[in-house]
């Protein structure tokens, strides 16, 4: 059995058809199927697996945001 290859951010991002920025806005808040390399605190390089992607956005593996980054939305309204 061939494991899947891993792929760029370019590649990852044209797969969901977003930005690459976006990508890795997302993939910073914890996005299945992307992974850093490398020790970095400022930067790091992050790869991708599509289909972990694909099963993100099917809903069938771990969501593409997680849920402790849907909580930290601010809501709208004053808060006094």
């Amino acid at each position: 059995m061939n494991p899947e290859p891993f792929v760029s951010a370019d590649e990852a991002a044209r797969f969901l058809a977003i930005t690459r920025r976006y990508l890795l806005v997302l993939a910073r808040k914890g996005m299945a199927g992307a992974y850093p390399l490398g020790t970095g605190s400022k930067r790091r390089i992050w790869i991708f697996r599509l289909s972990e992607l694909a099963a993100s956005i099917a809903g069938e593996g771990a969501p593409l945001i997680p849920q402790s980054a849907r909580n930290a939305m601010i809501e709208t309204g004053s808060p006094r």
